[in-house]
């Protein structure tokens, strides 16, 4: 996850000369590039399931793969035909500087909604969470009691103070590589233990029937159904840091290689977690589905493997964290004191914007602990740019006269398509606010 974004400490967020390769091998790319898509997406893919039923989730979770796959090639190709090394530089030799400062803004919004959706995870986990009434204990007050120490304002303050700002002091985004192999690890924990629940499950026949194709009753409305495609789109937004990670690599088309395979490796954990998350909680499933995974299983090992998942997954949250961390912070200094010296050489900005970032990440995550809002907020406004809308606009543009006719109206059509459901979504939501 870093950005127009998560940039090296040796070269500014708008940059004109393209940075010596640092022979970034296709398997570490993959690691960042996969850890940049997996971040809390994955919480609520299963109830994107509930809201579209398996089969129209399916086909929507390999359309969006596709066209991001399609996105990150023109990003690629247009970068290496101009002199820019970031996102926001390819918008800026398309657009001019209001193009560069989109891309910041989105980049700015997306990564802050994630982060403080990190955050809500990690407080869901360790504290619990009361959605609607119902009461859903954390991990600390399982296995304590519920006391002071271990509420949800005190528990995330403790891992904002004493884990994450360690990680995100970091000034290179190389230094994070070991961190982004081992939260790849971690997603791959959570859904092997998942998965052996849900056969377990399914085994001794207590899993819930799987929907294949969406129910709309007196309640639902057939434009609700677009409420879930922001939040998918949002699962699968990472083009803020395909320039940081490809630029490191010998030739463009290792990037691809790694994009393609982080697509696939990416896609099939969000549909097997969605698929045997569905199995495990049916309609009971929360946005966060972490929340559902403290109810009690019957048995010593059940409960267990409960705080297992949990807990594995904070902990890959915590440690995705520092990577959006690094591209905000850049957008936000490039956006703010785009005339002075690299962030990472003045250590009073730098510690100034990453203890400003970290307090108000940690004021939202307490004020408003809901992701689904954020995750339709961002997949309707931020994400869809970031992912599909400038990507598309940058193919049309043709500033460097290097796209096809199929390139072109691919580019149309996923920009109409982007912006046609985004505000379908969005109406959906403010519809159903007021009724």
């Amino acid at each position: 996850m870093s950005s127009s974004a998560i940039t090296s400490a040796n070269a500014p967020l708008l940059g004109e000369n393209k940075p010596p390769a640092k022979h970034t091998s296709v398997s570490s790319a993959v690691f960042n590039v996969s850890t940049s898509i997996i971040g809390a997406g994955i919480m609520s893919i299963p109830a994107t399931l509930k809201v579209l039923g398996v089969i129209p989730a399916f086909m929507l979770i390999v359309i969006i793969a596709w066209l991001a796959d399609i996105s990150v090639e023109f990003l690629m190709r247009y970068t290496h035909a101009g002199k820019s090394t970031t996102y926001a530089g390819v918008m800026k030799e398309s657009f001019g500087r209001i193009g560069s400062v989109l891309v910041q803004l989105c980049v700015i919004t997306n990564n802050l909604g994630c982060l403080i959706i990190y955050l809500i995870i990690i407080g869901d986990v360790l504290s619990g969470n009361q959605p609607e009434g119902s009461v859903h204990l954390g991990v600390l007050q399982e296995w304590f009691g519920i006391h002071w120490w271990n509420s949800r304002a005190f528990s995330i303050l403790f891992i904002v103070a004493f884990v994450m700002l360690p990680l995100v002091s970091f000034r290179r985004v190389d230094a994070l590589r070991f961190s982004s192999a081992l939260a790849v690890f971690l997603a791959v924990l959570f859904v092997s233990i998942s998965s052996v629940m849900a056969i377990d499950a399914l085994i001794e026949g207590k899993t819930e029937t799987l929907r294949l194709l969406p129910y709309l009753d007196s309640n639902a409305s057939f434009f609700d159904l677009f409420t879930a495609v922001p939040v998918i789109v949002t699962a699968f937004t990472f083009h803020f840091n395909v320039h940081p990670i490809g630029l490191e690599m010998d030739k463009p088309s290792d990037m691809m290689k790694a994009v393609r395979i982080s697509l696939i490796l990416c896609g099939t954990i969000y549909f097997t977690v969605g698929i045997f998350g569905y199995l495990l909680f049916g309609e009971s499933i929360m946005p966060d589905i972490l929340v559902n995974f403290d109810q009690n299983s019957g048995s010593a090992l059940g409960s267990l493997l409960n705080d297992v998942v949990r807990l594995s997954y904070a902990l890959h949250l915590v440690l995705v964290f520092p990577l959006l961390n690094f591209s905000l912070r850049a957008n936000i200094d490039e956006f703010l004191f785009p005339s002075t010296p690299i962030l990472a050489k003045d250590n009073t900005r730098f510690m100034s914007l990453t203890l400003i970032l970290l307090a108000i990440c940690y004021l939202a995550a307490i004020a408003i602990p809901n992701i689904w809002y954020f995750f339709e907020f961002m997949g309707s406004t931020s994400a869809v740019s970031l992912a599909f809308v400038f990507p598309g606009a940058i193919a049309l543009r043709d500033v460097h006269g290097i796209s096809t006719s199929r390139d072109r109206i691919v580019s149309a059509v996923m920009i109409i398509l982007a912006a046609v459901t985004s505000v379908i979504a969005i109406s959906s939501n403010i519809y159903s606010f007021f009724t």
